[in-house]
């Protein structure tokens, strides 16, 4: 039986992550920093299926530990603070646990596992206003925030260490992917949150900052498979995981408000409060070399993945 770590199990890809590997036959360790109140709601269906180990990332003795325990074939390293508009505010947190956090687990692998896989979660946020209008593994890197400036510090620094140690180590730089798992600080949940408390006489507006940002928005469901698949290839590399295509928030809400029949100029206020020192106006992903390689391709349409964002809110808030 294959046996995995995965960093930031109890986030939305680390659940969805875990699922996956359970599916496949895996025994799969999590490691999970120890909280007064513990966030296991997403991992909470597979609890029994896990183990669960204390650490953190900005902790290199806990790493080890966790890496000697689990002496895992494959590692996913998903931990990061990572929300674009808290770096911002905590840019050293941002940079000690996104950027050096990486460091960190590619240290306990070198010394104690160094026959295991790694998958570094690298971001498109990275690419922020590099020219290019489909992004690449190509495309230069021109970070607009200090969390893409940290991911950029751990995407070289595992490329650094696959050069330098033979270590077999990927990025999979994955364009925004959501799903209902997504937190409420992310503008999809916002809106679909917003939505739903709305259908359900709870509130009469959402408030957002710059509609007219776009994204490319996927599946997380979708692309944790991607993660996995890079990691089952005969030699190690990088790879963009994306749709293709770009929205505007503006597109989101107006898809989501319209899914429960409403009119989402009605409800949704800008707020100056949500708009970002530095802005990334438009990202959008070129997926064809994990298309050709991992022979991986998005199967959730952005249609669909509003409307399952949509239904699984409005449930939650009609049964409350």
């Amino acid at each position: 039986m294959p046996t995995a770590l995965i960093t930031g199990i109890t986030g939305q890809d680390g659940s969805y992550l875990a699922e996956h590997l359970l599916e496949k036959g895996y025994e799969v360790h999590g490691l999970v920093r120890r909280l007064s109140t513990p966030n296991e709601s997403r991992i909470r269906a597979s609890m029994n299926r896990l183990v669960l180990l204390e650490g953190d990332v900005t902790d290199q003795s806990s790493l080890n530990i966790a890496v000697e325990t689990a002496m895992p074939d494959e590692v996913y390293n998903l931990a990061a603070q990572s929300f674009v508009a808290t770096s911002w505010n905590q840019p050293v947190l941002t940079g000690d646990v996104t950027g050096i956090g990486v460091v960190r687990m590619l240290e306990a692998l070198r010394h104690f596992s160094p026959d295991a896989r790694f998958y570094q979660a690298s971001s498109s946020e990275m690419f922020g206003t590099s020219p290019q209008p489909l992004k690449s593994e190509a495309t230069p890197f021109h970070p607009r925030s200090p969390y893409a400036v940290a991911k950029v510090y751990g995407h070289y620094a595992t490329i650094n260490y696959r050069e330098s140690y033979g270590l077999y180590c990927c990025n999979g730089i994955c364009f925004n992917h959501e799903s209902p798992r997504r937190g409420i600080e992310f503008v999809t949940k916002k809106i679909s949150d917003g939505v739903a408390r709305i259908a359900c006489g709870r509130a009469n507006e959402v408030r957002l900052g710059n509609l007219d940002v776009r994204r490319d928005w996927g599946f997380a469901g979708d692309y944790v498979k991607a993660m996995w698949l890079m990691l089952q290839q005969d030699d190690p590399d990088d790879y963009v995981i994306a749709t293709g295509e770009s929205h505007s928030v503006r597109d989101f809400a107006a898809l989501a408000f319209d899914h429960v029949g409403l009119d989402w100029e009605k409800y949704v206020k800008i707020d100056e409060r949500f708009m970002r020192p530095a802005e990334v106006p438009d990202l959008r992903g070129d997926a064809s070399k994990a298309r050709a390689r991992l022979g991986w391709a998005p199967e959730t349409s952005f249609e669909a993945l509003v409307h399952m964002m949509v239904e699984a809110d409005v449930a939650r808030y009609s049964q409350a």
